[in-house]
């Protein structure tokens, strides 16, 4: 089983960029497909963009063209960079196996301002 934890969250103004990163422990990393995942106050929790063990990406129309997904299987991280943020961004973002296994636990998530 991976566990997670989230960072690089903050407070940016409107157009800013941030960068998240999750880090994973635990055995197997390479071989899940992993996402990135957001809940904003009052809503449910949305698939933002995704890699393949292969590397492959899907995004939400939502984010695409502006947020970018990436991994390094020899770090056991997985990114997400995010550019020409907007106030709609404003979630907690949060990692996880991509498609969704109910028995990865979620971690902490890192919280994403956007001023307008």
């Amino acid at each position: 089983q991976v566990q997670l934890v989230e960072s690089g969250g903050g407070l940016v103004q409107a157009g800013g960029s941030l960068r998240l990163s999750c880090a994973a422990s635990g055995r197997g990393f390479s071989i899940y497909g992993m996402g990135w995942y957001r809940q904003a106050p009052g809503k449910q929790r949305e698939l933002v963009a995704a890699t393949t063990s292969g590397g492959t990406t899907t995004y939400a129309d939502s984010v695409k063209g502006r947020f970018t997904i990436s991994r390094d299987n020899a770090k056991n991280t997985v990114y997400l960079q995010m550019n020409s943020l907007k106030p709609e961004d404003t979630a907690v973002y949060y990692c996880n196996t991509f498609p969704f296994d109910v028995a990865s636990p979620w971690g902490r998530g890192t919280q994403v301002t956007v001023s307008s």
